[in-house]
């Protein structure tokens, strides 16, 4: 059976429209179908062995973090519709055939065509489009397994993504002590320093702090410091969802492995990942080195501090949360920025001044004030260049000055936050305060 191209028959999507045409603005829930629509009907390609490949819009490749984001708003869907469901457990069965292919690798290639981001990379393995070795591509494929679990009740997919949890435990012990143990380099040739690894590939120096190494950010720019803090709990928040996984199929090894590694990772975090800072109190730095060193800042790109709640099982009224949240969204923050159009969190990764939808819908997501919610809303729509779709950043000042044409990452924050505002977001997924029912 081909996989669904469009929404706009599911019960939830219709409901939410008429609830969203009730605030008084039309373009709310047009864009929502719109951003739905187009991440079926023109992401998703069906494979021979019954998998999906999922393409992150205008790059040909499939990332693990945007192929999981890109599918995040469709779990609120999933009730009743097969369709979907068996669409999200083919992609996540992708996702777990590219973990055990290289676990290292952050994007891949649909065949083994040996396209890449750039030809001259270390990795010459023809399946891989890059080898940025990043924390958060092996932790969001198995939240999202997780969550599937959780919104479905189905359990067909539960055994591979233990083996795909297996790998990630294998990867993340190795990289809590990088520097003795590990044999990642990346090193790319005539690029800025953002795009490769300092000390011959194997980045800067780091100490041994039980926190586990990534070379490189969500945003796949190079880390400034070794221990990435968001990416560290969102792999315990993952490692959380292991063992729930592995207990139901009654793997106490792996359930008791899962949650000691997770237990470790958030106690590291607490203890080298935060700082004092003079005005905002106890806060998340954003990577430190185990050194001394701490970069205070925040980037657009999930997992951020601010996206805590969304990914990190840290709940939205923690007040280490609150503190490290009023601090990224303040002038305090190197990379927010206030301007005429709008206000919010920009990335290193795109010019000074660029503000993401990205993190936009996160601050919606995650915030415990209505009206800034809608407000939020408002600003995505009026900010959109008039195209309907998402960008990858825009300028404060002037929204139609964007980069990236076509993103569906940025589509599926919209969705998410859209479809929340109407009551029928995936909250009770993420939000610890409500509870686990699984």
């Amino acid at each position: 059976m081909p996989f669904p191209t469009s929404v706009q028959h599911n019960p939830v999507v219709q409901q939410a429209v008429r609830r969203l045409d009730e605030l008084g603005d039309p373009r709310f829930a047009q864009t929502l179908v719109r951003c739905l629509d187009d991440t079926l009907a023109r992401t998703i390609r069906p494979m021979p062995d019954g998998t999906a490949f999922v393409v992150t819009g205008d790059i040909p490749a499939m990332w693990l973090r945007d192929s999981t984001t890109q599918m995040m708003p469709y779990l609120a869907l999933l009730k009743d519709d097969t369709d979907l469901q068996d669409l999200l457990l083919a992609v996540l069965r992708r996702q777990f055939q590219q973990i055990a292919h290289n676990p290292y690798a952050n994007a891949f290639n649909a065949e083994p065509s040996g396209r890449a981001h750039d030809a001259d990379d270390l990795c010459e393995d023809p399946w891989v489009w890059e080898e940025k070795y990043e924390v958060d591509s092996l932790a969001f494929p198995l939240l999202l397994a997780h969550r599937f679990w959780r919104a479905t009740g189905r359990t067909d997919h539960v055994a591979q993504a233990l083996e795909a949890a297996r790998a990630a435990i294998s990867v993340w012990r190795t990289e809590q002590d990088h520097e003795h143990l590990s044999k990642y380099r990346f090193v790319r040739a005539n690029v800025p320093p953002t795009d490769t690894l300092e000390n011959a590939g194997r980045g800067t120096p780091v100490a041994a702090t039980g926190m586990t190494w990534s070379g490189f950010r969500p945003s796949d720019d190079a880390c400034t410091y070794g221990y990435n803090v968001p990416a560290n709990l969102s792999a315990a928040a993952a490692l959380d969802g292991v063992a729930k996984m592995a207990r139901h199929q009654q793997d106490t090894e792996l359930a008791d492995e899962a949650a000691q590694l997770a237990g470790e990772l958030r106690a590291a975090t607490r203890r080298h990942g935060t700082v004092d800072h003079p005005d905002h109190g106890s806060i998340y730095a954003y990577e430190v080195d185990g050194l001394g060193n701490a970069l205070l800042a925040d980037d657009a790109n999930m997992p951020s501090l601010l996206s805590l709640p969304l990914v990190a099982d840290v709940s939205p009224t923690d007040p280490r949360y609150l503190a490290t949240r009023a601090f990224v969204l303040s002038p305090a923050n190197p990379t927010w920025y206030r301007g005429t159009a709008a206000e919010g969190v920009g990335s290193p990764h795109t010019p000074d001044g660029y503000i993401w939808p990205i993190a936009l819908a996160v601050e919606g997501l995650t915030s415990n004030d209505p009206e800034r919610r809608l407000q939020l809303l408002h600003t995505l729509i009026n900010t959109d260049a008039g195209t309907g779709a998402m960008h990858e950043s825009f300028h404060k000042d002037d929204p139609d000055r964007f980069t990236r044409d076509w993103f569906s990452w940025a589509n599926a924050m919209y969705a998410e936050l859209a479809l929340d505002l109407a009551g029928f977001g995936t909250r009770s997924l993420w939000d610890t305060s409500l509870g686990a029912s699984v």
